[in-house]
C-alpha cells in the first residue's frame, strides 16, 4: 500500500492512498491544480484515480471536489448527510449526474482491490466519517476532525501499518490566541478537533510493533506549529502508559502546502 499527504492543515486537506492497481483521494480541500501537482510529485496523475472519498462537507475538505468531479469523472464516496450538504454548496458548481456513491459508517465497501472501512467521527458536520483502507495484509487510516476519541475509534484504528492522525492545536495557544470565544469553545468541544496532547494519548493506544509510519496532520495555522505538535505528541508517547518511546517509530508532520514523502508498505 501507499500513503501520501498532498496537503494537510486547517487551510486544506487532501490525502492519497492506493495499491499497485487502485488509487484514491481522501478529501479534496485544495484546488484541482494543486491536487494534480501533488499527484505528479509522487508519479501519478488525476487519470490514475479510481475514486474520491470525502470525510465531511467543510470547505477545507471539499474545496476542489467540484472541479475534480467534472474533470476526472471519478465517483465520489460519502455518507448521505455529507452528500446532501455538499450539494448545497453552489460555489462548487454542478456535479455530473450519478457521480455520488452513498456509503454508511461501519459498512465496508471496495474500490478495485482496496477495502474501505468508514467509521463515525465526532465533529460538527452533517454526518462525518473517517476511513480505514486495506489491501492484503496492510492497512492505513486517516483520522482527522475528531472532537474526541473513545473505544470505538480505538478499535477502528487498531493494527494499522500507517496512520495520518489529527494534531490540530495546542490548548494554551488556542486559549490565549485571537479567536473569538465561541470558536475556541467549538474547537475544544467534543465535536471540534484533537489537541496535540490528546492526539499523543490516542496514539499511545494504537502503537504496536509493526506500526511503520505516523503522520500528524490537520494542524491549525493560528494555534499550532510543526515542532510543537511533534514534540508534544512524542512526549505523550514516551511518557505514556505503553512499552514504547517515540524514537521507536517513524513520526512526521504532514506539510500544509506541499506533499509529504510517499509511504510505501
Amino acid at each position: 500500500m501507499k500513503l501520501c499527504s498532498i496537503a494537510s492543515g486547517s487551510s486544506g486537506n487532501c490525502i492519497f492512498a492506493g495499491s499497485e492497481e487502485s488509487s484514491i483521494l481522501i478529501d479534496a480541500g485544495i484546488s484541482g491544480k494543486r491536487v494534480e501537482q501533488g499527484l505528479n510529485s509522487i508519479g501519478y496523475t488525476g487519470k490514475d484515480l479510481d475514486a474520491i472519498l470525502i470525510t465531511h462537507e467543510h470547505s477545507d475538505h471539499i474545496k476542489g471536489v467540484g472541479v475534480l468531479a467534472r474533470k476526472l469523472q471519478v465517483p465520489i464516496y460519502a455518507t448521505a448527510g455529507t452528500i446532501q450538504a455538499i450539494k448545497g454548496y453552489t460555489s462548487l458548481g454542478k456535479f455530473p449526474d450519478g457521480i455520488f456513491r452513498e456509503i454508511e459508517a461501519d459498512h465496508a465497501f471496495t474500490i478495485g482491490d482496496l477495502r474501505v472501512n468508514p467509521f463515525h467521527i465526532s465533529h460538527d458536520a452533517a454526518d462525518p466519517a473517517g476511513y480505514r483502507v486495506s489491501h492484503g495484509k496492510h492497512s492505513i487510516a486517516v483520522a482527522t476532525d475528531l472532537g474526541k476519541y473513545d473505544d470505538y475509534i480505538v478499535q477502528n484504528l487498531k493494527g494499522l501499518d500507517a496512520l495520518l492522525l489529527e494534531a490540530n492545536h495546542d490548548v494554551n495557544m488556542l486559549q490565549v490566541g485571537g479567536y473569538p470565544y465561541y470558536l475556541k469553545q467549538r474547537i475544544l468541544s467534543d465535536r471540534g478537533h484533537l489537541s496535540n496532547s490528546i492526539a499523543g494519548q490516542l496514539l499511545c493506544e494504537l502503537l504496536h510493533d509493526n506500526m511503520q509510519a505516523v503522520m500528524l496532520g490537520h494542524l491549525s495555522r493560528e494555534n499550532n506549529y510543526e515542532a510543537l505538535a511533534y514534540e508534544t505528541v512524542c512526549s505523550e508517547v514516551t511518557m505514556g502508559d505503553n512499552p514504547y518511546k517515540s524514537a521507536d517509530f517513524r513520526i512526521t508532520v504532514a506539510k500544509r502546502e506541499e506533499p509529504s514523502e510517499l509511504i510505501e508498505l
